[in-house]
């Protein structure tokens, strides 16, 4: 286990998926990233590569051919290289090799960067090209945070903040995790979108029309918050196990496949790439 630490932030990473598994804040002690029951979901902040959301049958088409990956890709489990780190700064890399080319034909170096910032923790995604052709990926952050902060707090006193007035479309997913078509309105009046226990009933909500580049957990009780900001992200996934206390803020690059025909990873929706010698690089920001 990797920790950071400075006079605001104690901040602890697993090298299996580069996972942040503890924000803790010393001015409040509260430990603001869920702490991974596996008796209802077994993460806590893992990082999505190389894809984010559900694949049509599970299957990655490159050139003609077909790959078996699961939702959210293979970072999340793979073991990651510790590449440096002092008390302000970790960095973590996962190479490609011959397991990761069985499924995702692509030479690559993938990094996750930890940096403190005062009250903020920056996290950083690399995409290295390592390969003789330009590699094509989705990447995207599932961090979840504590709902409520304190102890004898109700969920539902809690509410997400968002930077700008919105008009939001929630784009649904079926029962297979992949975009239906359909979209609904979602009300945010006054810039906020209450947390309810059954918000999530039916998977989580996706924005693809967002304005806003930080959304903020905030309490009608106390003056606690935390607040996730992603400047260089164009979609942002809500979540949460429907009755358990948390609430995921999903930075992406990239997305699900929508029901229908398969397309090539060339073709699919906010497809990222990065060409011959050349590196990816999008940050974001959670602060408290």
């Amino acid at each position: 286990m990797t920790i950071l630490e400075n006079e605001f932030l104690k901040v602890k990473i697993d090298a299996k998926g580069a996972q942040l598994t503890s924000l803790f804040s010393k001015e409040t002690g509260v430990e603001q990233v869920w702490q991974a029951d596996p008796n209802i979901w077994g993460y806590h902040a893992p990082n999505l590569f190389p894809i984010v959301g559900g694949l049509l049958n599970n299957e990655l088409h490159v050139d003609g051919e077909s790959y078996l990956m699961n939702r959210h890709g293979f970072a999340r489990q793979s073991d990651f290289i510790l590449l440096d780190s002092d008390d302000a700064h970790a960095g973590f890399s996962l190479p490609h090799c011959e397991k990761t080319l069985a499924v995702f034909p692509y030479k690559f170096d993938f990094q996750v960067l930890y940096t403190l910032i005062e009250n903020a923790l920056r996290v950083t995604y690399k995409v290295i090209n390592r390969d003789k052709k330009t590699v094509y990926f989705s990447v995207g952050g599932h961090p979840a945070f504590n709902v409520p902060f304190n102890a004898g707090e109700n969920y539902e006193d809690y509410y997400l903040e968002f930077e700008t007035q919105e008009s939001l479309k929630r784009h649904l997913l079926n029962k297979d995790g992949l975009f239906s078509g359909e979209t609904v309105p979602v009300p945010t009046p006054g810039k906020k979108l209450a947390l309810t226990r059954d918000l999530f009933k039916d998977d989580a909500m996706v924005f693809k029309n967002l304005q806003s580049r930080m959304v903020t957990i905030k309490s009608t009780k106390h003056e606690q918050t935390l607040s996730v900001e992603f400047p260089h992200f164009n979609y942002l996934g809500l979540w949460a196990k429907p009755g358990a206390d948390f609430v995921c803020i999903e930075p992406w690059l990239g997305c699900a496949d929508s029901a229908g025909e398969p397309k090539d990873i060339t073709a699919k929706e906010d497809i990222q790439k990065v060409v011959v010698g050349h590196v990816f690089e999008a940050s974001f920001y959670i602060s408290i």
